[in-house]
């Protein structure tokens, strides 16, 4: 019988959350997430865009919503649990 730590240890080990905005088509700004767990990539962006009231998407690792949204998404992720010296902005 094995014990695995996995879950516990990927837990404790902290990433680096990076948000910043950048410009898209049409001159559309976008605000971009990167440096969270892919496997709750998904339900996070839903968190997020629901607390924003926004559009957007995650893939690729990263999410996407649309506007400029960098304060508000690291107010947001402060009340979803993450650290905030986790979090930088650029």
């Amino acid at each position: 019988m094995d014990i695995c730590v996995c879950d516990t240890l990927e837990k404790e080990i902290p990433h680096q959350i990076k948000i910043y905005v950048d410009k898209k088509r049409f001159g559309k700004l976008v605000t971009i997430v990167e440096g969270l767990d892919a496997k709750e990539l998904d339900k996070i962006a839903k968190d997020l865009k629901h607390m924003l009231s926004t559009g957007g998407t995650s893939k690729n690792g990263i999410i996407l919503l649309q506007g400029n949204h960098k304060e508000h998404v690291k107010t947001a992720l402060l009340k979803l649990g993450f650290k905030e010296e986790h979090i930088s902005m650029r």
